[in-house]
């Protein structure tokens, strides 16, 4: 039987509710069925995030692979189909996929070593930068959600949970931000975004294997749109304050991105997330996220 950690059942019935905490009373049943199904064997304590359990499991022929789990949502929909159209080219290899449960079996990795524990973050910035020019190229596949779609929401949303934020320049600056989104709406983009390419979430291969890969993406929560909208990841983890027009700089030339587009998108990220701080009763804004579009907005 398998246990639910405690912090994903905290998390589950935090941001999801009632519908969180059932499937968290479901999840031992599934990993049981999904297991039995696939003919897997755990070979030991699983890890977890806010939303998925990724149980190490042995496949019937002895290889070792890595069973996620999670409650299917618009946002990672697109998740089997973006990791078959990577094809292990820069990403996480998708071994089987279950349409019903939405339970993906994924080759395994190292979850010890990730660009985290790169410790030069500029050097690990242009790792990740280099992946992600991989990860974009590729063409989008069908089914897969459009950043139109998703900033358009964003910008409809904005007048609506401003009034909420105390100060005034709090306010003005996400407008600012609403203003630069809206201006790129009618070029959202066409390329295949992983969408939460931070440093964690780019993991070493297995010791011992014959991937001939260096780092591999995972988790995608996957949008078609400009590479510009996936940059944020970067800057916001591993902060510092001094490394924000660097890292930009850097990864900009790396996509061979326009830089102006690249700094209308990445506010765009800033206001993604300053509006679900608001929508979760966040009083003010976060000041990496402030910090980061003061910087960019400054920056010519």
């Amino acid at each position: 039987m398998i246990t639910v950690p405690a912090g994903l059942a905290a998390y589950q019935a935090r941001f999801n509710g009632e519908a969180g905490r059932a499937w968290t009373e479901a999840l031992p049943g599934l990993a049981a069925r999904v297991l039995d199904q696939w003919r897997l064997r755990p070979t030991g304590p699983g890890r977890h995030g806010m939303v998925a359990l990724v149980l190490p499991v042995e496949r019937e022929d002895g290889t070792p692979a890595a069973l996620k789990i999670r409650p299917r949502t618009e946002e990672n929909a697109g998740e089997a189909p973006a990791l078959r159209a990577w094809n292990g080219a820069g990403a996480v290899r998708l071994l089987a996929h279950d349409e019903d449960t939405g339970s993906l079996l994924l080759e395994a990795l190292d979850p010890a070593r990730s660009l985290d524990d790169v410790p030069d973050a500029r050097a690990a910035c242009g790792l990740l930068a280099g992946l992600l020019a991989r990860l974009t190229a590729v063409p989008p596949p069908p089914g897969v959600r459009h950043l139109r779609d998703v900033a358009g929401a964003m910008v409809a949303q904005a007048p609506e949970l401003l009034p909420r934020l105390p100060r005034d320049d709090d306010r003005r600056l996400l407008a600012d931000c609403a203003a630069a989104t809206r201006e790129l709406l009618p070029e959202p983009g066409e390329s295949l975004l992983h969408w939460d390419l931070h440093y964690e979430n780019v993991l070493a291969p297995a010791p011992g294997g014959e991937r001939g890969e260096p780092w591999l993406a995972i988790d995608p929560e996957p949008l078609v749109g400009d590479p510009g909208f996936d940059l944020l990841p970067a800057l916001d983890n591993r902060f510092d304050p001094a490394e924000i027009l660097p890292r930009f700089d850097l990864m900009t030339e790396v996509l061979s991105l326009d830089r102006d587009r690249a700094k209308g998108w990445s506010l765009a990220r800033v206001l993604q997330n300053c509006l679900w701080d608001i929508e979760d009763g966040e009083p003010a804004l976060s000041p990496v996220q402030t910090t980061i579009a003061r910087t960019l907005l400054a920056h010519r």
